[in-house]
């Protein structure tokens, strides 16, 4: 049954690798390339969005691997989209960061 108190937010609208007409929805200045369901779970929760994630395939492109996190309705979805994307890409910096830190560690 669907619920109706949710939005869902699709790892597709934040893939800076796709087209507009594939399922993106964010500019691509804003977009991250290859977003993870992790990654964007973790934007959602620095937003105290309280998502739910669900791998599952995004309807228009059934033959690649995707998924979702469903929140709480608020904001218009466009705007919590786009808030969410700029939260993205300060997820994957501070993945990059620690990864690099790591692997200076690991040369140490």
């Amino acid at each position: 049954m669907k619920e109706y108190e949710k939005q869902v937010l699709w790892l597709d609208y934040f893939n800076s690798e796709l087209k507009r007409s594939e399922g993106r929805r964010v500019p691509l200045d804003t977009a991250t390339r290859a977003p993870t369901l992790q990654e964007l779970e973790d934007a959602c929760k620095r937003l105290n969005l309280q998502p739910a994630a669900q791998a599952a395939l995004y309807p228009s492109r059934r033959l690649k691997e995707s998924g979702y996190v469903s929140i709480r309705k608020g904001k218009p979805k466009q705007a919590l989209v786009l808030k969410v994307a700029k939260e993205l890409s300060v997820v994957r910096g501070q993945a990059q960061r620690r990864q690099a830190q790591g692997a200076q560690t690991k040369k140490k």
